[in-house]
């Protein structure tokens, strides 16, 4: 099967609730309807904008309010696991996700509780004890753990992940970014922990999750897209990925396509072939799209198909970006348009515009119909943002005119 550029463009952008924006009804059923298509969200703690998972549905959510979230997790009925990173599933999935990986891997995790036995018993046995606990409950300790950078951890934060990884315990709840830990036995249904999946079809799934966050993948990606899953190749006793995509096709889980200019074969779910071939004609309506939301990971394919060089800066030196540290692509029908920088000050209730950043060759004021749905998607996430105003920054003051919200 061959699609047109056009086609998977428009494919993409209807299959991911955003064609037209925020279109999904609002509420917690809307928010699960949204778990259950992408299969996992990504969670990231930055918040200058809003947290990624936060903003990735309310690009398709009405009315999208974050405190949905916090209660579908005190409720069960999503989870947090490690899925490419940190993510939130659909509970009724964690079977799936009991193989433990971790951000560095079940090795190292497994030697931080080796290496840290006295820490990790006593952490262990008070959590059992006493219920949820977070890393202020403990003294903090030192020992050769290291974060992200390299430099020293603390054991405790390094325990209770490694923890998380080998199943013993798993988030309560969080406060902030702080994360409150409790055994599994706690916090979710004992049919739901018997449940034993054998570690092929565990792999299988989470392989088989990242074509559905995304909806058309190659074999390959950026940016991490297949990671803690498995090599690209088998090795003994550990099936490739290679290996299990061609399971997932003989079974019929994927069915392999081509796309007009695009290298490589792609893969879409069976029952979205039909929305493949005759996607809608995308309605003018426009969205923020959250920096690591899943439409976005395979950033040659943005290239391809949209014309869109997609980067994410934050981790660049200011001197060395070309847009802004948090920013957001802007969508409108079915093209990537331009890039927006927005902060929420939380203490003054208002959002900042601190950038716009319009692709070559847009113009905004002669997009037909771009100016309404630029002014509905900013009032949408001023309300998302429990913000009153909205500032621009100075250099801004023609979108500030633009886009001036009418009544």
């Amino acid at each position: 099967m061959k699609v047109t550029a056009e086609a998977a463009r428009r494919f993409l952008l209807a299959r991911h609730f955003l064609a037209p924006a925020r279109s999904v009804a609002g509420g917690l059923d809307g928010v699960l309807e949204v778990f259950r298509k992408l299969g996992s969200i990504q969670f990231d703690p930055i918040a200058a904008a809003g947290r990624n998972h936060d903003l990735v549905l309310h690009a398709r959510v009405a009315g999208y309010e974050p405190a949905w979230c916090d209660v579908l997790y005190e409720r069960r009925e999503i989870f947090e696991a490690t899925n490419k990173a940190l993510s939130f599933i659909p509970a009724g999935e964690f079977p799936w996700y009991r193989l433990g990986i971790g951000r560095k891997g079940p090795r190292f995790h497994a030697a931080i509780l080796a290496e840290n036995a006295e820490v990790a018993d006593r952490v262990l046995a008070r959590i059992r004890a006493e219920g949820p606990l977070s890393t202020r409950d403990f003294e903090r300790e030192h020992g050769a753990a290291k974060d992200w950078f390299g430099l020293p951890e603390n054991v405790v934060r390094a325990v209770l992940e490694a923890y998380t990884v080998s199943g013993e315990i798993g988030l309560a709840r969080r406060e902030g970014n702080l994360r409150y830990y409790d055994i599994l036995e706690r916090l979710l249904p004992a049919e739901l922990l018997a449940r034993e999946v054998p570690v092929r079809e565990q792999l299988r799934h989470r392989l088989l999750s990242r074509y559905r966050a995304h909806g058309l993948l190659g074999a390959g990606g950026a940016g991490g897209t297949f990671d803690r899953i498995a090599n690209p190749e088998s090795a003994p006793g550990r099936p490739g990925r290679n290996e299990l995509r061609q399971e997932l096709i003989e079974t019929g889980a994927l069915v392999p396509v081509d796309v007009e200019g695009v290298r490589g074969q792609r893969f879409v779910l069976p029952e979205e072939l039909s929305l493949l071939q005759a996607p809608p004609e995308p309605a003018p309506s426009a969205a923020f799209i959250a920096p690591f939301d899943s439409l976005l990971w395979d950033n040659s394919l943005v290239a391809s198909l949209f014309g869109f060089d997609y980067v994410w800066e934050g981790f660049f030196p200011p001197a060395k970006r070309r847009w802004g540290w948090y920013v957001l692509p802007i969508s409108f029908g079915d093209r990537l348009v331009g890039r927006i920088e927005p902060r929420i000050d939380r203490d003054r209730a208002r959002v900042e515009v601190l950038g716009v950043w319009w692709e070559d060759g847009f113009a905004p004021r002669r997009a037909d119909g771009f100016v309404d749905a630029m002014r509905d998607a900013l009032r949408a996430y001023r309300r998302f943002a429990g913000a009153d105003g909205l500032e621009w920054a100075p250099h801004l003051g023609p979108e500030k005119r633009l886009f001036l919200a009418r009544p």
